[in-house]
């Protein structure tokens, strides 16, 4: 099964999530060697990364934002889920009027 591509807006929403950690890393004055080691990854994984390549584990992800002291930014992803509550509301049947106590 081929693997489907990217769409261009994909593409940046990655590239600037790639962007945003290389600015997190400068941020701290630390060096690609110094991330990538710190991370267990190499190098090439973490320029992959900082470009917002495709095909990068999301492990790899997560081990570069605890380096970074990032790791809680990852619990923010989906925290308010506006389209999943507008479905699940949608499912919901409406209540009968509360009675008159």
């Amino acid at each position: 099964m081929a693997k489907r591509p990217l769409l261009p807006r994909q593409e940046k929403a990655l590239q600037a999530f790639g962007e945003n950690l290389r600015y997190a890393r400068l941020r701290r004055d630390l060096s690609m060697e110094q991330i990538a080691e710190r991370s267990g990854i190499s190098r090439y994984t973490l320029d992959r990364i900082e470009k917002g390549e495709e095909g990068v584990a999301m492990g790899h992800y997560f081990r570069v934002l605890l380096a970074l002291g990032l790791e809680s930014d990852l619990l923010l992803v989906a925290k308010d889920d506006k389209l999943g509550r507008r479905l699940q509301d949608a499912k919901l049947e409406p209540r009968e009027r509360a009675s008159k106590k």
